[in-house]
């Protein structure tokens, strides 16, 4: 069994790394399919962003919904679990946002144009 020194360990355990908070703040604006997260993560490689999904999958915060059709159609959402931490990832955007504000004279100069950019 793991043992951690502090609960936050366990936070950065399941949501830690560039990626996965940025994921699942895409997935609380709906369901999406992997070329839709791929499009709004430009910066992600197909690699790291099937890596990213399968983990967040496997720690049962986002579920994998296949249809058996032709082509194949995949899709992601947040379980329950993954809901759970919606408030942490809000105050995480309006951290970062107030950031943002506080070491630029214009936020939007360092934010790519994206719909969790309200402008």
């Amino acid at each position: 069994m793991k043992k951690y020194h502090i609960p936050v360990e366990a936070t950065l355990e399941m949501i830690g790394g560039k990626w996965k908070v940025v994921i699942m703040c895409h997935l609380i604006l709906g369901t999406k399919r992997p070329s839709e997260l791929k499009r709004m993560m430009p910066g992600i490689s197909q690699k790291m962003l099937s890596q990213q999904l399968r983990e967040l999958e496997e720690d049962g915060l986002i579920e994998r919904k296949v249809y058996n059709q032709v082509p194949p159609k995949v899709e992601y959402s947040l379980t329950e679990y993954g809901w759970s931490l919606k408030h942490i990832l809000d105050l995480m955007c309006a951290w970062g946002e107030r950031h943002l504000e506080l070491h630029y004279d214009n936020k939007f100069d360092v934010l790519e144009e994206s719909i969790l950019n309200e402008k």
